[in-house]
């Protein structure tokens, strides 16, 4: 598969299948991109399982951290990776001794491994790189243009009462 550009269908096939999403690098730090990537994909209806060794037993957002993607609970969707590219070969790796495998490895924005996405692949794994879930979802489903960016995505939808205080569209997951 070509990882330098990905289809609208493809991300939003992936986002609408998976329910479980173990994110690997989970930080506390309210500063760290991977705190609040957290925080807006389980209030979007994503179970999140947060993985960080340094943080094993301690919650973030209310919810429990794993030291490691054998530790977390039950089986597990798509793998997140929040760690740097060369740290991506060994999460893989990792991933695809899991028993059932995850449907798809996510690599953040800036991270990008070619030969442990191949083997993820040829374990019938879908793969995305140098992306991110909450940028991607918020941009099909319109959330972006909210604030003036321009997600590329026409709607005539108007945006529904969701929860209470705030709006937001879907992207339609079952």
């Amino acid at each position: 598969m070509n990882h330098d550009s990905y289809t609208d269908d493809y991300i939003r096939g992936i986002l609408n299948s998976v329910k479980r999403i173990a994110m690997i690098g989970a930080s506390a730090n309210p500063a760290r991109p991977s705190y609040f990537v957290l925080k807006y994909l389980a209030t979007r209806g994503y179970e999140m399982l947060p993985i960080n060794p340094g943080l094993a037993g301690k919650d973030i957002h209310g919810i429990k951290v794993y030291s490691s993607l054998a530790e977390a609970p039950g089986p597990i969707d798509m793998v997140e990776i929040f760690r740097n590219s060369e740290a991506a070969a060994g999460i893989v790796d990792e991933a695809l001794k899991l028993n059932p495998l995850p449907k798809v490895i996510w690599m953040q924005l800036s991270v990008r491994n070619d030969e442990a996405a191949a083997r993820a692949e040829a374990a019938g794994l879908k793969v995305v790189m140098n992306r991110c879930p909450k940028i991607e979802y918020g941009r099909l489903s319109g959330e972006l243009s909210w604030s003036g960016v321009n997600s590329r995505v026409l709607s005539a939808k108007k945006p529904v009462r969701s929860g209470v205080g705030f709006q937001r569209l879907t992207i339609e997951r079952p």
